[in-house]
């Protein structure tokens, strides 16, 4: 079906004259140059009849995105956008002050590898650059040094940027496996950096996913495994992008292109494998076994096979089941001859259990924490015991499992102040754990867990920044009823001396989708929009992980509009207890969350003055005719069945515009080069509420044209968004000193 009409389309096209098209082009071209308005996109409908039901498409032709109107139109788009926002009167002074907050800390840590030898690797950003580089402290001296620095890599222009998604540190500790990819491409390619010449190898091997290609070294530190997509033909539709990726060994050295395929759909001794699921391989520290990972699409539930390691790649190798879908494991980790598994079998906030390598038998397994009242949501083996994450609502929490059955369940006790914790870095080698501490109002720290003591003590790998404990905010965690009577947590975050008079600007964020919680956190950042009376407010939906499996499912494709209508619901609850009004109220949610909020505005168009949605969801019916689209069926559904197209086109917010209703105003903003979600939903969206709307209030699509879906945008490109975003907002609320033009 989607290549029928894309040759609709194409051909529709080649029969309009040069002339006509150029007449087109031309016609956009003058619009952008007055720019006091945004260009027009022409009405082409489509109609699509899926089970007896008609679904109009005006904007179907913007999915061919390279041709030349339709990009004439995205620029005009872009240029209107960017005139909009920059002639908002605060806006400049906003974005002076988020720099100031963004630079009150030295430098900032991420990605914290602790190392057999000692030594913690981690991405590092000092105040004034913009991307994160990979240093190595050595843990005898303290000595810190820089590894792989992104901006020294070669460019073709100026404004083009590099940034490293992970780092893998080799057994002996002397090469770093690396991912990159250019301006938020996700195009990701691994190198491999030799500490002791200060260069990369001439290893490159590109095709890679960064999310799944979960690259492992074997312990000789002479190779390793990894995950990479096939090599398509040029023409090839973009749904086939995921299909059948293979996992592959890499010998140092030796040519990419003939890299043994060790476990795959058609492999020798793998198990048979759907055309989206993802394989992988991991070799745990200090196991003589190797596990066989397999993602079904974004399904977070997750199969898992064993075979000894030295097997791989031989003709005995003999792949063991541990695990199937079924089974509802969605983490683990392997001590020796044992495998912990995290499972909502019998346990819908899940519960760990553990099962030997040799004879995996999920039936026999031993409980090892039973499921409770809380969550349990990750777990990681360390030389003296199992440490399980766990949620009791919004806080995380850190339980220390001692491997002898007989000793006794340890919480780790966290700083009031900073209540809420996770497991950061953890090692089968190593004793003790690194720990994260956050809260809402405060910059947590970064601890090292010492079993021996039972105590936190600080890292000192963290600086304090001078705007990382402000005295004067407060947060307020309040259980919401949704439209069925469902408890829904919010998190609320403000002054301390706020009045609850209806007159504050508030932000309410959501996201709502595959089990994915909403951890507590906090940026300086915020205190730009926090420091002038405003609020910034969490609501942790259904389609969520707040409280487990149940929570997930009960907002996902069929149940999927418990997601907005909890948002609604959290919004309502803000109006209600006179943390702001309508008036000043903004709603926002990004890539799948673009579900959240278009569907919010668009059944409670009144609810809210503006709203923003980042590199959105916004067309369902046509989500899976894109690359990122079959492998998100398991969490949103297919058209192929009644049910879930019934379910798709409730969640569709493009198909949920109506002429003539007053929207808020919208702020659509997205990257270019975004692989996840294809920029032609925003276009399509952008283009049909600014038809539809009948309230006159501007609706804007920012365009970034050296970003993609976020991951990997530069520090300035978070600060101008950011700037953008929340003087468009005041704008709209008509606060003093925000006025626009």
């Amino acid at each position: 079906m989607r290549h029928a009409y894309r040759l609709y389309i194409a051909c529709n096209w080649r029969r309009c004259s040069l002339l006509t098209l150029a007449l087109l082009i031309f016609v956009f071209s003058t619009t952008i140059i007055m720019a006091q308005s945004p260009p027009v996109a022409p009405l082409k409908n489509v109609v699509d009849r899926h089970f007896g039901i008609d679904v109009v498409d005006p904007y179907r032709y913007m999915e061919n995105f390279s041709d030349a109107a339709v990009q004439a139109w995205v620029k005009g788009q872009a240029q209107h956008a960017a005139q909009t926002l920059h002639a908002i009167a605060g806006r400049d002074a906003l974005l002076k002050r988020i720099q100031e907050l963004d630079a009150g800390k030295p430098f900032s840590l991420t990605g914290v590898t602790r190392h057999h030898t000692g030594d913690s690797f981690y991405f590092k950003r000092l105040a004034g650059e913009n991307i994160a580089k990979v240093y190595v402290r050595d843990g005898r001296t303290g000595e810190e040094k820089l590894l792989i620095d992104p901006d020294s890599f070669p460019r073709s222009s100026p404004e083009d940027h590099f940034s490293v998604s992970f780092f893998r540190v080799s057994p002996n500790g002397l090469l770093v496996l690396y991912g990159y990819a250019a301006s938020g491409s996700e195009l990701t390619s691994i190198k491999i950096f030799d500490r002791a010449s200060g260069k990369d190898l001439p290893d490159v091997i590109d095709r890679i996913e960064a999310e799944y290609a979960l690259p492992s070294w074997f312990p000789d530190s002479k190779s390793f495994a990894y995950s990479r997509r096939r090599m398509l033909p040029a023409d090839a539709p973009p749904t086939e992008g995921y299909k059948f990726t293979q996992a592959f060994r890499h010998m140092l050295g030796e040519d990419v292109d003939q890299d043994p395929m060790l476990f795959a759909q058609g492999v020798t001794g793998s198990p048979t494998m759907g055309e989206m699921d993802f394989p992988a391989i991991l070799l745990p520290t200090g196991s003589a076994w190797a596990i066989g990972q397999v993602k079904h699409g974004d399904e977070t539930d997750i199969s898992l096979y064993a075979t000894r390691r030295e097997t791989l790649g031989t003709p005995n190798v003999t792949w063991t089941k541990i695990c199937n879908r079924t089974d509802l494991v969605t983490d683990f980790d392997v001590r020796g001859e044992d495998i912990y598994l995290l499972t909502a079998i019998d346990a819908p906030r899940f519960q760990v259990i553990r099962t030997s390598l040799d004879k995996p038998d999920m039936a026999a397994a031993n409980i090892i924490l039973p499921g409770g009242e809380y969550v349990v949501d990750s777990v990681a083996v360390a030389e003296d015991s199992l440490y399980v994450g766990i949620r009791e609502g919004v806080l995380n929490r850190i339980l220390r499992v001692p491997y002898d059955a007989s000793a006794p369940i340890e919480r780790i006790e966290l700083p009031s102040e900073e209540p809420s914790g996770s497991i950061v870095a953890a090692g089968a080698e190593l004793p003790g754990i690194f720990v994260s501490t956050r809260s809402w109002s405060r910059e947590g720290n970064l601890y090292f867990y010492d079993p021996e003591s039972g105590k936190l003590t600080s890292t000192n790998l963290l600086p304090t920044g001078k705007f990382d404990h402000p005295d004067w905010l407060t947060s307020t965690e309040v259980m919401v009823p949704s439209h069925d009577g469902v408890q829904v947590p919010l998190s609320i975050v403000h002054r301390k001396d706020i009045q609850l008079d209806g007159s504050h600007p508030t932000l309410i964020s959501g996201y709502g989708a595959y089990g994915h919680s909403a951890h507590i956190s906090f940026d300086p950042i915020s205190l730009a929009w926090l420091e002038k009376g405003g609020v910034l407010a969490t609501a942790h939906i259904r389609g969520g992980g707040t409280f487990g499996k149940a929570w997930h499912h009960a907002g996902r494709k069929l149940t999927k509009p418990n997601t907005w209508k909890d948002f609604i619901a959290c919004a309502e609850y803000l109006v209600e207890k006179k943390y702001t009004s309508p008036a000043k109220l903004a709603g926002q949610g990004g890539s799948a969350g673009g579900i959240l909020i278009g569907r919010a505005i668009t059944e409670r168009p009144d609810l809210f003055a503006a709203a923003r949605i980042a590199v959105g969801c916004t067309d369902m019916m046509r989500f899976e005719t894109t690359m990122n689209g079959p492998p998100n069926v398991p969490e949103f559904g297919t058209i192929a069945k009644e049910d879930e197209f019934r379910a798709l086109l409730a969640m569709s917010t493009l198909h949920h515009i109506v002429d003539g209703t007053k929207y808020p105003a919208v702020l659509l903003t997205h990257g270019i080069n975004d692989p996840r979600v294809e920029p032609w939903m925003s276009a399509k969206t952008t283009a049909r509420l600014q038809a539809a709307s009948g309230s006159g209030k501007p609706v804007i699509f920012r365009v970034d044209y050296h970003a993609g879906h976020g991951i990997g945008s530069t520090r300035s490109q978070r600060q101008e968004e950011l700037a953008d975003m929340w003087s468009f907002f005041l704008w709209q609320f008509g606060e003093q000193g925000f006025e626009g033009k």
